[in-house]
């Protein structure tokens, strides 16, 4: 009895383990290698066929890679993470961790309405700005929300003010946040802007930016 009693005890304690997700972080590709960021931790670097912590890669080239967890198959871009495994995928809002390319940007994957648009973190942007053809991408009906002129360097070019429904950047979820829509090509990624980056406490460590949910 004190045996069983033992062992139940132990499957009651690992069982969350088992439910636990992988959060993985794509920031560097190449032919059969990927570095990853596995559970916020440092990058490093996987081979085709290696396994770490759970991760395995299955194939990489200097476009994507798909990896298996818990039998599940991904396939990421670069800058694109996602949560593996576990219960399934839905949204924790754990902190996000971006890495920095060669000119200290921070760029990623975000999704807007179920599609994946790459983004810029932008602090100097009052909200989150992106072009039309995006908007449109996401299925966004930008041309009912409120319509102003803004001056770029290209000239004056119309604006639209909407709202988005729900933007996720990796475990983070989002809803309602305001945004622009510029009529046209510009800017060429999504401008991750003050609407959103106001809703996140930022934490920079070198080349590692930590973005953590507040509310």
């Amino acid at each position: 009895m004190k045996i069983k009693f033992l062992l139940s005890l132990l499957m009651c304690l690992l069982a969350p383990l088992a439910l636990a997700e992988t959060r993985l972080n794509v920031v560097g590709l190449f032919s059969n290698k990927a570095i990853v960021a596995i559970n916020g931790g440092a990058p490093r670097t996987l081979s085709t066929g290696q396994t770490l912590d759970g991760v395995k890669l299955l194939s990489a080239d200097s476009e994507s890679a798909t990896f298996l967890v818990e039998g599940k198959r991904q396939t990421l871009k670069m800058g694109q993470a996602a949560s593996l495994g576990g219960n399934g995928g839905a949204a924790n809002n754990d902190p996000v961790n971006l890495y920095a390319n060669s000119r200290g940007h921070f760029y990623g994957n975000l999704s807007i309405n179920g599609a994946s648009l790459k983004y810029v973190v932008d602090t100097g942007a009052t909200t989150i700005a992106m072009n039309s053809g995006d908007a449109k991408f996401a299925k966004i009906d930008y041309e009912k929300g409120e319509k102003g002129m803004a001056s770029t360097a290209s000239g004056t070019v119309v604006v639209y003010r909407v709202v988005l429904n729900t933007l996720k950047i990796g475990t983070i979820t989002l809803n309602n946040v305001e945004a622009a829509v510029i009529e046209g090509g510009y800017p060429t990624e999504v401008l991750l802007g003050m609407s959103a980056l106001n809703r996140l406490d930022m934490k920079r460590d070198n080349s590692i930016m930590t973005l953590t949910k507040k509310y």
